[in-house]
């Protein structure tokens, strides 16, 4: 069901799909409140929150629509209800610095929509972080988020779009409970142009420190990798690989590990398992450029703001040079031998020793 939406006729949506999100939600409406120079509507697409989430929506104004639980399917219902023109999809734990933010970037999707051209938004991210930790990391995604090259855009980057172009895409693919931006995204490549936005969100850096910064940018490499060579079986078979937030906690990817050692048996063979890390390396060599881009977010103190002389070097050199076969299968056994042949023994032996002090802890709380 929705509720009443507070302007008639907006000329931009926002979307925001939802699961428990009481406690974040109430920031990044308030910020929305503060935005001016456009005329707007909010519609949350609820997953089934067990909290206050919907009185939250309800005492802003919000629009709210109930959904089956996924957040392509979430994002489409409540699409289905909007009035505005422009669509913005955004995450709950997102925040808005400045209040110009949604009127300029409408207007610069307008200057940059001309003729018959399709064109999509997003973003660039800052984090809002706990620790200091891992802030080279934090610093890498962050420049890559203002990139507009394959596999650099996200949900958490915000998608701002015509309502028109939104539904010429089919919406989002609801077949999996996650990657819906990550298909949108191509949709929009093949089909269209995308945009930097200007200025930029800020996001939660929730589950990069819950999880542990590391362990969810590998898992997060496994995923696009399976899902670019078409291995979906992994994602119905995988063990919960992509949790809720509020059940986060550190991640343990020797069980991914698992899965897919019984996938190259049970499923893939000896052939199949050749073709998917020949694969694999050709996906790799494709994002080869990523390599290069951190050794200049590295740089960053040396080289000065907004320079990329490593990135360059790919770009001229390194991808013509490297652009056959030959290369991708080598860097497919790499990957199979990084992988399957270090990580996953690694992570085998630190998330049997996690296991053992969770259990031993466990036990000491019980005798006390």
């Amino acid at each position: 069901m929705s509720n009443q939406l507070q302007n008639p006729q907006p000329l931009l949506s926002i979307i925001i799909p939802t699961l428990n999100e009481a406690e974040l939600l109430p920031l990044l409406l308030e910020d929305i409140k503060q935005q001016q120079n456009i005329s707007l509507e909010i519609i949350v697409g609820d997953g089934g929150s067990l909290d206050a989430t919907r009185s939250v929506a309800e005492q802003y104004g919000a629009g709210f629509v109930t959904a089956g639980r996924g957040r392509g399917k979430q994002m489409n219902a409540a699409a289905e209800q909007a009035s505005g023109d422009y669509l913005l999809f955004l995450h709950a734990d997102s925040r808005i610095d400045c209040r110009s933010l949604l009127g300029d970037a409408v207007h610069a999707l307008l200057s940059e929509s001309t003729g018959q051209v399709r064109t999509a938004g997003h973003f660039p991210l800052r984090f809002m972080r706990s620790t200091e930790n891992n802030a080279i990391g934090y610093r890498y995604v962050e420049e890559k988020s203002a990139f507009n090259r394959v596999d650099t855009t996200n949900g958490d980057q915000g998608l701002l779009l015509a309502k028109g172009f939104f539904r010429s895409l089919g919406g989002f693919d609801e077949s999996m409970p996650f990657l819906e931006d990550q298909r949108i995204a191509a949709k929009i490549r093949s089909t269209g142009n995308w945009i930097t936005l200007p200025g930029y969100l800020k996001t939660s850096a929730r589950r990069f420190e819950t999880e542990g910064f590391h362990r969810r940018y590998i898992l997060m490499s496994m995923m696009m990798g399976l899902y670019s060579v078409g291995a979906e079986a992994f994602f119905v078979r995988a063990p919960g690989v992509y949790r809720q937030q509020q059940d986060a906690g550190t991640l343990l990817l020797s069980p991914f590990f698992s899965l897919i050692w019984r996938m190259m048996f049970d499923e893939w063979g000896g052939v199949g398992t050749l073709r998917i890390f020949y694969l694999l390396g050709r996906y790799i060599r494709q994002n080869s450029w990523q390599m290069f881009f951190f050794i200049d977010v590295l740089s960053r103190s040396l080289l000065g703001a907004g320079r990329y002389p490593f990135l360059r070097f790919h770009d001229r050199i390194f991808w013509p040079c490297s652009n056959f076969k030959l290369f991708d299968a080598l860097t497919g056994a790499i990957c199979f031998v990084w992988f399957m042949g270090v990580l996953s023994p690694f992570f085998w032996l630190v998330d049997n020793g996690e296991r053992l002090v969770q259990k031993r802890s466990a036990g000491s709380g019980d005798r006390i």
